[in-house]
């Protein structure tokens, strides 16, 4: 999940990697805003979103403009991923944490939120059932959690032993049918009631639309990246905003300056 163009277009070698693919799928209107510390109220319309495609273009933009890496976009991403979890999920009740990875830019953010977590104090364990052996950022992130004795699985193991999954298999530029073997991991994860925090676009939602009932995660948190995607006025549960990376003229370009302001140093700010 994240690559089909790589990074939606493809420049030089890390360009193409589809990270596109899965830096998936958002949110387009968020729903009701409730104002806290870490959440400020706004309009359902006041809330920028970004389509499939823009979401691939701002991509190749960010890597030919401002000059950033892949990897770089991805440590950022991850790093926003891994701080949602840990502002949402209290480490002294949930801290077993599971994340499913596709073999696209999602599961790499994926990875990258793996290893943060486990610097964070988590128990951690990775799911990767398609190994991405063209690109080498993820073989790399892959030693880093060897390194750390995380667990890489190529199988879901039993969900119950989990406190939160971390579903990042799919990203914005998923279409078409659900295959092997993800099809029978997303059933797996719509029946478990551990709950689930999905990357930038619950598994098997439309980008652009809405859940596809028959495959569609039921996140209770959705880390939406750079800017909501269209889908997101379908989604109900607890809604962070990360990457804070993105220079001003892009973001002017994209109508992104409504989106709301990181307070201090924080990764992540919370939309509902």
């Amino acid at each position: 999940e994240t690559l089909e163009f790589m990074r939606a277009a493809g420049l030089l070698f890390q360009l193409a990697t589809p990270l596109a693919l899965y830096r998936a799928a958002g949110f387009a209107a968020i729903p009701a805003v409730r104002a806290s510390a870490a959440c400020a109220a706004m309009s359902v319309a006041a809330v920028p979103t970004l389509s499939a495609e823009s979401a691939a273009a701002l991509d190749v933009e960010l890597m030919a403009q401002p000059g950033f890496s892949l990897d770089q976009l991805m440590e950022l991403a991850g790093l926003s991923v891994a701080s949602a979890v840990e502002k949402h999920f209290p480490r002294d009740t949930h801290p077993r944490v599971l994340v499913v990875c596709g073999p696209g830019n999602n599961g790499g953010d994926g990875l990258v939120a793996a290893r943060h977590l486990y610097h964070f104090g988590r128990a951690v364990t990775v799911v990767l059932p398609k190994r991405n052996t063209k690109v080498p950022i993820f073989t790399n992130l892959a030693v880093q959690l060897h390194a750390l004795h995380v667990p890489v699985l190529d199988t879901l193991p039993a969900l119950e032993g989990f406190d939160v999954i971390v579903d990042a298999i799919f990203g914005f530029s998923f279409a078409g049918e659900v295959r092997p073997p993800f099809d029978s991991i997303l059933k797996s994860l719509r029946e478990t009631a551990v709950p689930l925090a999905s990357v930038d676009v619950p598994s098997g939602w439309d980008v652009d639309g809405v859940d596809i009932p028959a495959t569609g995660l039921r996140p209770a948190v959705l880390i939406s990246l750079t800017a909501p995607k269209g889908c997101a006025r379908g989604f109900m549960g607890a809604h962070y905003l990360g990457g804070r990376f993105v220079p001003p003229e892009i973001a002017a370009k994209y109508a992104l300056e409504g989106l709301p302001a990181y307070p201090g140093a924080e990764q992540v700010v919370r939309l509902s």
